[in-house]
């Protein structure tokens, strides 16, 4: 990612952060002033503090050095934050992931991929606070009391979210 493409989804993060209500601190050229490690963000409410390292693509798989992580979780520990590594790809919103539940390459790297992210990351209402992650079976636990009515929307929904339906055809299937 260029410099300045990364700058400004560095700010874009701390502006979101901001407005969820955070204390957030972007350190610029983190890595480059300093002989010291940085990560990108520092953020917090009082109660959880963040050390991020953002990084952001076209639709490529995002990759990490193995020391900026290693250097990233230093700091956090030293800190007394949590280390998350922000991801956001083109088109689509930030995702968080705690450095161990990254990819390892073989080389000792770390790699995130867009379908990964999309699919376990953290998102951003997620990391703040303002929701809680549930999976399908936990959603069609809750449902159990449901009408059948509602039960059979949520299969025609649940098969369009597999992909083993489009958009249209679960339209169609609803009508």
């Amino acid at each position: 990612m260029s410099n300045a493409k990364g700058d400004r989804r560095e700010r874009e993060l701390v502006n979101l952060l901001d407005d969820a209500g955070m204390a957030v601190m972007r350190a610029p050229a983190s890595g480059s002033a300093t002989k010291r490690e940085l990560p990108d963000v520092l953020a917090g409410d009082g109660n959880t503090f963040y050390a991020i390292e953002a990084k952001a693509s076209a639709g490529d798989p995002i990759y990490l050095d193995g020391e900026e992580v290693y250097a990233l979780v230093y700091f956090s520990r030293n800190f007394g934050a949590k280390p998350r590594v922000g991801v956001r790809f083109d088109r689509e919103s930030w995702y968080f992931f705690h450095p161990d539940d990254l990819y390892q390459t073989d080389g000792g790297n770390y790699r995130v991929k867009k379908e990964t992210a999309l699919a376990e990351g953290t998102d951003f209402a997620e990391l703040t606070g303002h929701s809680e992650r549930q999976t399908l079976d936990e959603v069609s636990a809750e449902s159990d009391d449901e009408p059948d009515e509602t039960k059979d929307i949520r299969r025609v929904l649940e098969a369009v979210d597999r992909d083993d339906l489009t958009v249209e055809d679960g339209v169609e299937m609803l009508r």
